[in-house]
């Protein structure tokens, strides 16, 4: 299933997170830092959303109390309730 996420706080503006028994198969991210966003979506897909979490939760960006990686950790928090 496809899920729609708003991130807040951050560059990007929206994050597709298609997840499959637990799994992480897909991460498109609208806005924020086109490489890197590529590279955590290329590293997290094929994770369990709870590795996800672990990983990149609380992470912050400069002078933010979050980050895009933090965010997509809010986003599989939410999906995983």
């Amino acid at each position: 299933m496809t899920y729609e996420f708003t991130p807040s706080g951050v560059c990007s503006r929206k994050m597709l997170i298609e997840v499959e028994d637990g799994i992480v198969r897909d991460l498109k991210v609208i806005g924020g830092c086109n490489g890197n966003l590529q590279g955590i979506s290329a590293l997290v897909k094929g994770m369990k959303i709870d590795d996800v979490i672990e990983k990149l939760d609380g992470l912050r960006c400069g002078g933010k109390n979050t980050s895009c990686p933090d965010q997509l950790a809010q986003a599989l928090k939410e999906i995983a309730k």
